[in-house]
């Protein structure tokens, strides 16, 4: 797929523009409110998704923007859908916790073409167009090598419904912890994405997560030679609501291991 090279240069502009909007609320105080009883929304969520869909409105008027503060999800009314989570870790940013970044995807005809992940407190930006590779500040990065699930570190994040679902959820985490080396949750889901993608993880499972959250990330993945799918192994869909993406060895391992827990579950 060839890619106008405005659609990248607009991604990573939006981006490093985000990321400034990001260090000026930073441990300022933001305003915070309560979309639901423990998820949040900010000032500078709502801010860097306003920047965005006028940035897109301005450079590209007839594609459609899918974002996690201002829009309902709906297909798109022509070639190009941008989907972007402004503030993806708004929980860490709130408590200023330096775990949050602002992840862009780009949809062409249904298939996603373009990632784009930056983290403004270390200063890494993630890009990813298909079938051109995954990059950290313009180098090439490469999934883990790891081949045994002992040995690998791995991360999971929990929805804002786990109070009420938590039991399966709960069982596979501790599933994983019986079977692999370590695993983290640490509240950003493109970035356990794009660490998955740079070889610092080696697998990353969720339920009920969002387009926003981990469609740029899922293409870092991929593009970075590692192996993304839902939970059950099916194609990934951003809009599935689930996925499980690992450096290739452990797919297999990890997907045994949920199927393992459901069955037992069910």
């Amino acid at each position: 797929m060839s890619l106008d090279p405005r659609y990248l240069a607009t991604g990573v502009d939006a981006a490093l523009e985000a990321g400034r909007i990001h260090r000026r609320y930073f441990r300022q105080h933001p305003d915070i409110h309560k979309k639901g009883r423990i998820d949040l929304v900010t000032n500078a969520d709502l801010e860097a998704e306003r920047m965005f869909r006028d940035l897109i409105a301005q450079r590209f008027p007839d594609h459609v923007v899918v974002g996690e503060e201002a829009g309902a999800v709906a297909p798109p009314e022509g070639r190009c859908r941008w989907i972007i989570d402004p503030v993806d870790g708004t929980t860490n940013f709130a408590h200023g916790l330096a775990l949050f970044c602002v992840s862009i995807a780009l949809e062409v005809d249904g298939q996603l073409a373009l990632g784009v992940v930056y983290d403004p407190i270390n200063e890494e930006l993630f890009t990813a167009e298909r079938g051109e590779g995954a990059r950290l500040n313009g180098e090439p990065i490469h999934v883990s090598m790891c081949a045994e699930l002992v040995d690998g570190l791995l991360v999971t994040g929990f929805p804002y419904t786990i109070r009420e679902e938590r039991r399966r959820q709960v069982d596979v985490f501790a599933a994983f912890l019986h079977e692999a080396q370590a695993v983290r949750r640490l509240g950003s889901a493109a970035l356990d994405l794009c660490y998955v993608a740079a070889g610092r993880l080696d697998g990353y499972w969720e339920e009920r997560v969002f387009p926003w959250d981990i469609a740029a990330g899922a293409l870092l993945v991929a593009e970075a030679g590692g192996t993304v799918t839902g939970l059950d192994n099916q194609p990934f869909d951003p809009f599935g609501l689930q996925i499980l993406a690992t450096n290739g060895p452990l797919h297999e391992p990890m997907l045994e291991v949920i199927r393992r827990v459901h069955q037992e579950s069910a």
